[in-house]
């Protein structure tokens, strides 16, 4: 077996005083689409956050690891660089920069190279008609005035553009109609390959339909309490997670 892109060991994790994850063990290799679900308040959002290295949380104990490298202490920026990227549940808007420069400046940042202006911007143009986004949005400020659907479109397009190694989606699909899933699903799928890996945080199992799920993971209780493989999707949509009990920590 490869060796894992993340392993996360005895994580506990703080918001203030507050613990919200405590002892939780998560191991993701490359070519891997691993989903996680919980109850509301679980501390899903908290993980994403923690592996991006949010400073608003802090890490009183255990290890985060990128390909054998511990960023556990790494700021936001470095993890972005190292290929971690977070989808946010809310996206922020960002007066004043568009969302082409926007994706300019990222890429430039992540892969600290000089940028292809004429193979961005065909790239860009492509991306954009695959997501079914209207073209004027490269040249209007991130996020400002879109709707809940195209912010979530293009946190996707950046997704698509920055090609990161592990991608954690947080609740990408909040709030989207059925024909909005579907395009966020495909871009999903344009995504995944056997050198990257996803960490898809939902609670609608919409998204996931044609998407390839290795293994879903229920976090409650501050840990991972059961892994699975897709037939916990289906348990836990027909009986709640109060049916699922603990098998196996992952």
């Amino acid at each position: 077996m490869q060796s894992a892109l993340l392993q996360i060991e005895k994580l506990s994790v703080k918001a203030g005083e507050k613990t919200i994850l405590e002892n939780l063990d998560l191991t993701i290799h490359p070519g891997e689409l691993h989903v996680l679900m919980g109850p509301n308040g679980a501390g899903k959002s908290t993980l994403a956050a923690s592996i991006m290295g949010d400073p608003r949380y802090t890490v009183t104990g255990g290890a985060i690891r990128l390909e054998g490298e511990d960023i556990t202490g790494s700021s936001a920026d470095v993890r972005a660089k190292k290929g971690i990227f977070l989808s946010f549940q809310t996206p922020e808007e960002i007066p004043g920069i568009t969302l082409e420069n926007f994706l300019r400046t990222s890429i430039r940042a992540v892969t600290g190279k000089p940028l292809k202006v004429i193979a961005f911007g065909k790239e860009l143009k492509r991306q954009m008609e695959a997501l079914d986004m209207d073209p004027d949005y490269a040249g209007r400020y991130l996020n400002v005035g879109f709707s809940g659907g195209e912010k979530k479109k293009a946190e996707i397009l950046q997704l698509l553009m920055l090609r990161p190694k592990l991608a954690l989606l947080d609740e990408t699909d909040s709030g989207l109609d059925v024909d909005a899933v579907r395009v966020v699903s495909k871009g999903i799928r344009a995504y995944h390959n056997e050198n990257n890996a996803l960490l898809i945080i939902t609670h609608n199992a919409k998204i996931l339909e044609g998407l390839d799920v290795d293994y879903v993971h229920v976090l409650e209780g501050r840990k991972i309490v059961r892994t699975g493989g897709p037939e916990l999707i289906s348990e836990i949509t027909r009986g709640g997670f109060g049916t699922v009990s603990p098998e196996r920590g992952s």
